[in-house]
């Protein structure tokens, strides 16, 4: 197992979708400003109370931004940078991969490097994929255009080496699961029939009983959330309140994902090193 030299990792991470959770699944839905409300509820009200928070616990974390979100907002783009946290990619108009032809993905992926570099100031190091979907080229994508870390893969609690096409790379995998993300729990619209919102103590039990084995095991915590989601208030307090469950144990590092990322590479290195 796994275990960075700070103690148990803890990563809440935020997936800036916005309008674009919308527009990506079909471009006639940014004629609906109904609906595209929902997307702008976390850009205009979800996020400033995260970053609030965040600030309140003098926590750091990491956001996984499309391109086009970046272009939008620039200004957001540099409050997150200037407030200590670390913007990753998250392709550029958080369109499925697996929709996409190989020409598109790069494509994508380009426009959103480009986009993040300009508004940020510098190349995000990490990638998640929108609807968490790789297609056959995505590994080769991600080692060809220089990422440190995926954060995507559901097999495992502890950061590991990926492997790509059967030789191991440098490219750290943070892995993640749906019970650790709001939406199963939250995400309700018009548009996605059979949804139901569960009440926010359904999502604070969960999550604290996954720290509990995961901190037990000591491996690790990947916290997905979105701001139009997480970012309302009774939900916010699942986020406040896990902060609060955190602290209270020993050893537990609420951190950036790339900072986690260099010193799990580190270890990882050396424990195959040592199998080898």
């Amino acid at each position: 197992m796994a275990v960075t030299s700070k103690g148990f990792p803890l990563l809440l991470t935020f997936d800036l979708d916005f309008e674009t959770m919308w527009t990506a699944r079909d471009p006639a839905y940014a004629q609906r400003p109904i609906l595209m409300s929902q997307g702008a509820y976390g850009w205009k009200v979800g996020m400033p109370r995260i970053l609030r928070l965040l600030e309140k616990y003098e926590v750091c974390c990491t956001f996984f931004v499309p391109g086009l979100v970046a272009e939008q907002h620039p200004e957001l783009m540099r409050e997150i940078v200037d407030r200590g946290h670390e913007v990753a990619h998250h392709s550029y108009s958080h369109k499925w991969i697996v929709n996409l032809s190989p020409e598109e993905e790069r494509e994508e992926m380009e426009k959103g490097l480009e986009a993040l570099t300009r508004t940020t100031g510098y190349r995000p190091r990490g990638w998640r994929s929108p609807a968490a979907e790789f297609s056959a080229i995505t590994l080769d994508l991600l080692q060809e255009y220089g990422f440190d870390y995926s954060s995507n893969f559901f097999d495992d609690d502890s950061p590991y080496l990926l492997n790509i096409r059967g030789k191991q790379t440098n490219i750290v995998e943070l892995p993640f699961r749906w019970v650790l993300d709001d939406a199963p729990f939250f995400q309700y619209s018009i548009v996605l029939p059979g949804r139901t919102m569960q009440a926010p103590s359904a999502l604070l039990e969960a999550w604290t009983s996954e720290f509990d084995t995961l901190y037990e095991e000591q491996r690790m915590m990947m916290v997905g959330m979105h701001p139009q989601i997480i970012g309302q208030p009774s939900r916010l307090k699942v986020l406040e309140n896990l902060l609060i469950y955190a602290r209270e144990h020993d050893n537990v590092w609420i951190g950036r994902c790339d900072e986690i990322t260099d010193d799990m590479r580190l270890i990882l290195k050396a424990q195959t090193d040592a199998a080898a």
